[in-house]
């Protein structure tokens, strides 16, 4: 009974804690309903202010030194306004009060010292209180009623008033408050017609009740005096006007004060800014000048002697890579003419008649010989065409070609090469485009070559396509992969991944270096993808106009039957790869080839959606 009544009791506070938050759920879906029209609204109209504020140093500050000057300006300006108010308001209170209670006095001595009891007296009376009330009071306000509430009698003289909305004015809380007699005198605010005015307007005003004992029958009248208190209305207007115009101008005085401050501040720091500029932009003389302050002195003579010192590295740094190039290339010219002789030499010894002769020791060195001197002759020839590169001494000849037809040309004269098939798929770049075609050739060639060393007999996939911004070519290995350590490297000049390895083809080390050269000097770039054991995909990318900033390849780098890629065609097995049906590759190219065009026409920078990257 117990456990089941703990159940109970847990599903009760279950309920209850689902009841609460679907109430506080629907209470948030109704916040943010009732929110999100006016956050679309203000949230637009205040993104230029918040941009601003998030990039500029000066706008902050001012904008702080306003709203704080703002606030203790309003802080002490309505505080002033509110106590000069009260007080001007206190002394017409006061003022009334008095002039009231001496215009009374004044009349019960007039009631007090006449001796009336009939009708004909008692009006003559209250003739002469009419007259001491305006004679002693400084308003001209007056109504004089008899009090309600008391017999009727025909004695008693008739009300008087001496000016227009008195009588209207009085209230009935007005009315029984002096009716009750506790106290000799009441005053209410009140607002009264204002003279001469056909709009309606409303001065404010207020009343002083007291009362006035008759002789005889006539009994108990009430005395109601108006003051105009428009007079005192005025002045805190006034008052509140000039504090108010005070302020806007202390406010735009901080505000100019603030900027004008903050921007000698800061004029060192932009200083600074345009030296770095300067300097980036090769200037390397820009110095910052002295600004006749200690600390912004000490600033400007540690930048510029960090200036000097960054700028002496540099022209050291240019003097050794200088002197590095004319050494490179005035060696690889030294050692060509001495290279050509023993080439010619050793072709001498393997070619001669007399060769087949020799025993298969020496018939091996002789081969060997010529195999070398071949090698360092290519090594002279790729550090030849570095050192253009880093002397920036490189020319292009240009010429209109397809780069599907050079692709072909270069896998038909490797493909004797290979031990397995080199299987070509053109989906595009068929039409001709302006490049320096011994280069490209080369990259080529550096690729498809690369693939056949390092392919393990598996066969390779070369693919072209293009689109209305790039065209590109793809040549895909299922041989031994690199790691990603490796592939940040397999750029880098003399880097093999193993250099243990047997070389079909020989090498030096730099063709992937120049490759990258080559592709850059005409806009493109080479990029690599690679997983140990599956294998490695190159994508050659060459942008039509080589002026375009972004470009976006027809070609994926991740090929299409890439482990755990979501549109993998065909799965890698422990032997030679199935290799993937083109027919679904190619429908994917022509949408992206499609969707890049579309883009291109559009005017918008072309963004490849499969990569993500831009270059």
């Amino acid at each position: 009974m117990q456990a089941d009544r703990r159940w109970l009791a847990r599903r009760e506070d279950s309920q209850n804690l689902g009841a609460q938050n679907n109430f506080l759920s629907r209470l948030k879906y109704k916040l943010e309903s009732v929110t999100r029209p006016f956050a679309r609204a203000i949230v637009p109209a205040l993104k230029p202010f918040t941009t601003r504020w998030r990039q500029s140093l000066p706008f902050r500050v001012v904008t702080v030194n306003v709203l704080v000057a703002t606030a203790l300006i309003l802080l002490i300006g309505g505080s002033t306004v509110t106590t000069i108010s009260n007080d001007l308001a206190e002394r017409s209170r006061n003022h009334a009060l008095n002039d009231s209670a001496r215009a009374t006095i004044a009349a019960q001595q007039v009631i007090n010292s006449a001796a009336a009891s009939d009708r004909s007296t008692l009006s003559t009376l209250m003739l002469q209180v009419r007259s001491a009330i305006r004679d002693t009071s400084a308003s001209s306000l007056i109504y004089v009623r008899r009090q309600p509430g008391q017999p009727p009698s025909t004695d008693a003289p008739l009300d008087f008033r001496t000016g227009p909305g008195v009588m209207e004015a009085v209230t009935k809380e007005l009315s029984s408050s002096i009716a009750t007699g506790n106290l000799p005198q009441i005053w209410q605010h009140v607002t009264l017609d204002k003279a001469n005015d056909s709009f309606g307007n409303k001065i404010p005003a207020i009343i002083a009740a007291t009362s006035l004992h008759f002789p005889g029958s006539a009994g108990t009248y009430d005395l109601f005096i108006a003051y105009d208190l428009d007079p005192t209305a005025s002045a805190v207007k006034t008052i509140s006007r000039a504090l108010l115009g005070s302020g806007a101008a202390i406010v735009a005085l901080i505000a100019l004060l603030s900027w004008l401050m903050i921007a000698k501040v800061t004029r060192p720091i932009r200083d600074a800014a345009e030296v770095t500029r300067q300097i980036a932009a090769g200037v390397h003389s820009a110095r910052m000048r002295q600004h006749g302050d200690k600390t912004l002195d000490v600033l400007s003579a540690n930048f510029n002697e960090m200036a000097d010192t960054l700028n002496m590295r540099i022209t050291e740094l240019n003097t050794l890579s200088t002197m590095q190039q004319h050494f490179v290339s005035d060696v690889s010219h030294e050692l060509r003419t001495p290279l050509t002789t023993i080439r010619l030499a050793s072709d001498v010894l393997v070619n001669n008649k007399h060769h087949q002769k020799l025993d298969p020791q020496r018939q091996r060195a002789t081969k060997v010989l010529s195999d070398q001197v071949k090698r360092f002759e290519s090594l002279l020839t790729d550090l030849l065409e570095i050192s253009r590169y880093d002397a920036g001494r490189v020319q292009l000849s240009i010429e209109p070609t397809s780069l599907t037809s050079l692709t072909r040309e270069v896998i038909e004269s490797l493909q004797p090469l290979s031990n397995s098939l080199i299987e070509f798929r053109p989906r595009g770049a068929y039409a001709s485009i302006d490049i320096d075609p011994r280069r490209i050739r080369r990259i080529l060639t550096n690729l498809i070559g690369n693939a056949i060393e390092h392919g393990e007999n598996k066969p390779i996939i070369v693919t072209t396509d293009s689109n209305n911004c790039a065209v590109a070519v793809t040549v895909r290995d299922y041989g031994t992969g690199m790691t990603e350590e490796q592939t940040q490297r397999v750029f880098d000049r003399f880097w093999r991944a193993d250099s243990s390895r047997k070389r079909t083809l020989g090498g030096t080390g730099l063709g992937l270096a120049i490759a990258k050269e080559d592709a850059s000097v005409h806009g493109g770039s080479i990029d690599v993808w690679a997983l140990p054991g599956k294998g490695s995909s190159f994508r050659l990318t060459l942008p039509l106009d080589p002026a375009q900033e972004r470009v976006v390849s027809p070609l994926p780098r991740e090929p299409d039957d890439a482990p755990g890629a979501a549109n993998s065609a065909a799965e890698l097995t422990a032997g030679a790869p199935e290799l993937p049906e083109p027919g679904a590759a190619r429908k994917r190219a022509s949408k992206k080839t499609a969707a890049c065009m579309s883009t291109s026409k559009s005017g918008l920078p072309c963004n490849d959606p499969n990569s993500g990257e831009k270059r």
